[in-house]
């Protein structure tokens, strides 16, 4: 037997030569899908290379070369199969023209491809973020922030449409649905979803009035319900706010409507009010000092609202005199406070040292009173008790 006759030979519908030529195809196909995703990631950033700034090919890459595979190797199985014959007797449906394990095969990778293909547009939007997200890093506006709370929302909006329009594809294409009129006959049926998905829709409209109203942005510092955090992100159901306890808080965005809000990143300034417990050591004239020198730091304080700054004396106690300190203090972010209070508490320590002042302690003192009356062991007190 020569090699002709040897590829000649069949088996089930096909000859040895249309067998190896499928092998042979997927064999270099599998082989190659991930050199020629390269080539069209490459490709296709050079195409879009002056609008991504900041961004490299490699990310594209990363982003890319998996579901390019996929529907590179599905082509591949296309190719493969595309040479073999089906029997005929496996044609049971007399109203189809092909076999029905061509259709079947066929069904299934239908579904393949929109999936795979689903997948790459998927891929594309997270790379859209991505270079966006950098432009906004890049960029010194007003509007960065703005930028930085949108995008992820609008990422999470379009893979939601993407994943809606590759659904109904695959309900038309492959399964043979009148998708026109399967919407438009949705009626009591898309009320009652609607309705059990009453919670979902009133946190999506919400999300939409947040980005309109702009009540707050990622960054901020917000009390909402009795939670503060800092706004890391706003998506279609809920906000994220990251505590001082370093927490992931989820609000539903119902909830940052419909709830008293509290911005505190907008504040103009931030109030700091204690008091100063003096012992009753600390004379008139060492008062009169403390309250000057602290009064002239805090007027000079650069980060310090001069006109809001209040020293009083405000109590004459049991335990001493009680000096009432309140300012404001304009700065950006929490951790810039914090600094200021501590470099204005170390000014107080060094004003009250300078002036020899002494500070309040919680002392209880007790006097010992020794009744005359009263000998040693067992006696009487002069009122006539018995000790």
């Amino acid at each position: 037997m020569n090699t002709k006759q040897f590829l000649d030979q069949q088996f089930l519908g096909n000859t040895v030569g249309q067998y190896l030529l499928c092998g042979a195809i997927l064999l270099v196909g599998f082989g190659l899908r991930r050199l020629l995703s390269r080539i069209v990631s490459g490709i296709f950033f050079r195409i879009i290379k002056r609008h991504t700034a900041g961004v490299s090919e490699k990310e594209l890459n990363d982003f890319l070369i998996q579901p390019l595979s996929v529907v590179l190797f599905l082509f591949t199985l296309f190719l493969a199969f595309n040479v073999l014959d089906y029997p005929a007797s496996f044609t049971h449906d007399l109203d189809r023209s092909e076999p029905w394990p061509k259709r079947l095969a066929f069904a299934v990778y239908q579904i393949g491809v929109i999936s795979a293909l689903a997948w790459v547009v998927l891929r594309l939007v997270d790379f859209a973020e991505l270079v966006y997200r950098r432009r906004a890093e890049l960029l010194t506006s007003t509007n960065t922030r703005l930028d930085a709370q949108f995008i992820p929302f609008a990422k999470d909006f379009a893979k939601v449409m993407i994943l809606i329009f590759a659904f109904l594809v695959m309900l038309g294409q492959v399964f043979n649905v009148n998708v026109t009129a399967l919407i438009g006959g949705l009626g009591i049926g898309g009320l009652a979803v609607a309705f059990a998905a009453k919670e979902s829709l009133e946190n999506l409209i919400a999300s939409f009035t947040i980005f309109l109203d702009r009540p707050f942005q990622v960054g901020d510092l917000v009390t909402v319900g009795g939670i503060t955090g800092t706004v890391e992100k706003v998506g279609f159901r809920s906000t994220r706010l990251r505590t001082a306890e370093k927490s992931y808080v989820t609000v539903p965005n119902k909830s940052m409507i419909d709830k008293p809000l509290d911005n505190l990143s907008l504040r103009t300034a931030r109030r700091v009010n204690f008091t100063l417990n003096f012992g009753h050591e600390t004379t008139r004239e060492q008062l009169l000092g403390i309250a000057a020198d602290l009064r002239i730091f805090l007027h000079e304080h650069p980060q310090i609202l001069p006109e809001e700054v209040q020293i009083k004396l405000a109590a004459l106690t049991q335990a001493g005199r009680d000096l009432s300190v309140q300012y404001f203090v304009q700065v950006a972010t929490y951790d810039e406070y914090l600094t200021v209070k501590e470099a204005v508490n170390y000014r107080i320590l060094e004003i009250v040292e300078a002036h020899e002042g002494v500070f309040a302690t919680n002392t209880t003192v007790v006097r010992m009173v020794t009744d005359p009356g009263i000998t040693s062991g067992t006696g009487q007190a002069s009122d006539g008790s018995i000790i």
